[in-house]
């Protein structure tokens, strides 16, 4: 067993003591609730793969400096579209 111990403002701590909300077993059941919830939402191993495309073209030899490709590529484009072609 692990002892938890939380620090609340008087007020909310008088509130929820009047509710029942800080009965050992009312306090279990809620952080399990969350527990179950958090982990409903937490990504699969599947989820947090990559797309299956991702690095494809990692061996290019013609891409080693991405950006410099790509600035290399768009002024190919800018330039063409600059004399009416598409």
């Amino acid at each position: 067993m692990t002892t938890i111990q939380i620090t609340l403002p008087d007020q909310l701590a008088q509130d929820a003591q009047r509710a029942g909300l800080l009965a050992s077993a009312r306090l279990e059941q809620w952080l399990r609730e969350q527990l179950t919830a958090a982990q409903q939402k937490a990504p699969t191993a599947e989820k947090s793969m990559p797309d299956p495309a991702f690095g494809m073209w990692q061996d290019r030899t013609d891409m080693a400096d991405t950006a410099a490709y790509l600035r290399q590529v768009r002024a190919q484009r800018v330039g063409s579209n600059l004399h009416g072609q598409p």
